[in-house]
Formats: structure tokens, C-alpha cells, sequence
């Protein structure tokens, strides 16, 4: 499911070309560039939850929350998210690319895929994702986007 939504991503998101409205055409296209029918349908309903995570009647957990609250993810979490990953966000909260309520949406959308091994580069995606499906974040989806782009090589000249 990773590969299509990194697909959807990149080929109608990121490059501009106007996103089909028609989900059946959508569907279509993606089997016919190689996707299982089934994953399709599992990648386009993770993307409606996304864009219905704004809704704060909905997910009232992203109402706010207090500057000094810490978020002590739950044994399943720690499970998906790795030690890296939970200190990806640590970081990105820290130099205030994700806010408390963004970060809860990647979490939420992090734990509705269904794939076994999920990594750091799955993690920016999904960041990525949610930054750019949440208004008023340009900053820092254009802050995400220069750290998912970087090389491993950039992150450590000084």
C-alpha cells in the first residue's frame, strides 16, 4: 500500500498534473500501471481518512494540546514506529516542522497501513503526506521535503 500512495504522491501531487477526481478512473489507471485491485482500494480509503483527520468534530484528540505535554506512544505504536522514527518526530516537533495535532495525524495514518516493515523513509512519507493534505503548513512542508530529499551524505556535513 506504501508503494501506492508514494506513487500517487509523486505522479499527482508532487509534480502538479491534476488529480483525477473519478475514483473509478483513478482505480483504473493504477491497475493498469501494475497495483492489485485490493491495494488500491485499501491505498485511496487512507488517503479519504487523511483528508477527513482536519475534521476536528471527528478526531476531537486533535483539538490542541498543552506546549509542555509529552506524548507516550502505546505498546502497538512502539511496535509500527521504531526507536527512529519516534525520535524523527521528536526532532521535527522540536524545530517546529510538525505541531502536536500534525504529529497525531501522522501517527493515526502511520498505524492504518497495513505493512509489516515500516522505516524512517515509510515515516517522511507519511509526513510528508499529511503536510501537504493540511492548510497553513507550506513551511514546513517545504522543511519536510528538503529532509526527505536530502541524502544521507548532506545530513552530516557541517
Amino acid at each position: 500500500m506504501m508503494d501506492i500512495l508514494m506513487y500517487l504522491f509523486e505522479t499527482y501531487i508532487h509534480s502538479d498534473v491534476e488529480l483525477m477526481v473519478d475514483q473509478d478512473e483513478l482505480a483504473d489507471e493504477l491497475s493498469r500501471a501494475g497495483f492489485h485491485q485490493e491495494d488500491i482500494y485499501k491505498a485511496l480509503n487512507w488517503l479519504e481518512k487523511l483528508a477527513q483527520l482536519q475534521d476536528a468534530d471527528k478526531t476531537p484528540y486533535l483539538t490542541g494540546s498543552a506546549l509542555t505535554s509529552v506524548r507516550v506512544y502505546t505498546p502497538k505504536e512502539m511496535d509500527r514506529l521504531d526507536t527512529e522514527c519516534r525520535g524523527f518526530l521528536m526532532f521535527l516537533e522540536q524545530i517546529s516542522v510538525l505541531s502536536p495535532e500534525t504529529r497525531e495525524m501522522v501517527v493515526d495514518r502511520v498505524m492504518e497501513l497495513e505493512t509489516q516493515e515500516f522505516v524512517l523513509e515509510d515515516l517522511k512519507w507519511v509526513i510528508l503526506m499529511v503536510l501537504f493534505n493540511v492548510p497553513g503548513n507550506e513551511r514546513a512542508y517545504d522543511q519536510m521535503e528538503e529532509l526527505l530529499y536530502s541524502t544521507a551524505e548532506d545530513e552530516y556535513l557541517h
